[in-house]
């Protein structure tokens, strides 16, 4: 079994891990998009939380990895099966390579069972892989546009619906989005990234003490990964507990008109597009007051994730050059009365 790098031992970046803890609390959040240096643990990052997550039960022979207590309609016929088997699987991650093609991700005709056995099969893809855990994609800003559309659509929507060599297959597919990338490589259309939930920016360390903590952990980490994962593993799961907490404790939490006002003023002063902003801006609030034990969203919980829930929705403005984060900031200070 592989070892993935502990989630509590990477320093800093402390926006990226609540994004992430955010987007595992409340998945319809809309995923994650981390733009950034490279080497700066993006990948490290998600990996880390998806290995600390408890396992999950799924239909014992499922390809698209059922809940035994909510079967699916799903293709492997799992509510008919599902009260006699169960088993116990890691959550998944899956990683997009940039050359996939459309027919890898959402699956096609099995080849292989049509020219041997004369039968109209579906091979599942991707998306079937990533049900119920997480999809990566690094540098997404490198991918094709069509397969960003499409896998946006999948991740809204919760389903892969396929239809192609006279086959038509719906399957479940819900999954944390995770999108990376380096801005100098190119960026992704407005339209694109205004579907992303969170948007967080990841910098190369600037502090000597962080720099020095990062490559003594990472040199311990490849010596002796089982004894450096052990040595982390009560920090990991302080951290599941709280997310365990957070889950449960999630559809309780009130959202006050007030907070919900002060939302939308702050989205109106930066002139959002539509109104995921507000819709955003609501789960996440809603999701961190989740995980510090909160019984109502707060405005400083507005405050904290202002930045990544908007940055990435900004109109360009040709007469402000100043970044999107103090766009937001400036915004934020205004609406809030700071």
């Amino acid at each position: 079994m592989r070892t993935y790098f502990p989630f509590s031992a990477i320093v800093g970046q402390d926006e990226m891990k609540l994004a992430l803890l955010i987007a595992a609390v409340d998945r319809t959040i809309g995923g994650v998009m981390v733009f950034g240096d490279r080497g700066t643990g993006k990948s490290t990052a998600a990996r880390g939380l998806a290995a600390l997550l408890p396992p999950i039960r799924i239909v014992a022979g499922c390809h698209y990895g059922c809940d035994p207590a909510a079967p699916a309609d799903c293709p492997d016929g799992c509510a008919s099966r599902a009260a006699r088997r169960s088993a116990a699987a890691p959550v998944p991650f899956v990683d997009l390579p940039l050359g996939a093609t459309e027919d890898r991700v959402v699956g096609a005709l099995d080849l292989e069972a049509a020219l041997t056995r004369g039968e109209k099969a579906f091979e599942p893809g991707l998306l079937a892989r990533a049900n119920r855990g997480f999809l990566y994609i690094d540098e997404i800003n490198l991918l094709e546009d069509h397969l960003v559309d499409l896998l946006l659509d999948v991740a809204a929507s919760g389903e892969n619906l396929v239809e192609r060599e006279g086959l038509s297959i719906r399957h479940d597919a819900r999954f944390v989005l995770v999108g990376s990338g380096n801005p100098e490589e190119g960026e992704l259309r407005p339209q694109l990234l205004d579907r992303f939930g969170l948007s967080v920016e990841v910098r190369t360390p600037d502090a000597l003490h962080d720099r020095i903590d990062v490559v003594k952990r990472r040199d311990a980490f490849d010596r002796d990964p089982v004894g450096f994962v052990a040595l982390w593993a009560d920090e990991d799961r302080k951290i599941l507990r709280r997310i365990s907490r957070a889950q449960k404790a999630l559809a309780g939490v009130d959202l006050p008109d007030a907070v919900l006002e002060l939302a939308a003023r702050l989205c109106m002063a930066i002139g959002t597009d539509g109104l995921r902003g507000e819709l955003t801006l609501m789960r996440a609030a809603r999701a961190l007051a989740a995980l510090e034990r909160q019984a109502a969203v707060k405005p400083v919980h507005l405050r904290r994730i202002a930045a990544m829930a908007l940055r990435h929705r900004l109109r360009r403005n040709p007469l402000d050059d100043s970044g999107s984060t103090a766009r937001i900031e400036r915004a934020v200070a205004e609406v809030f009365g700071e």
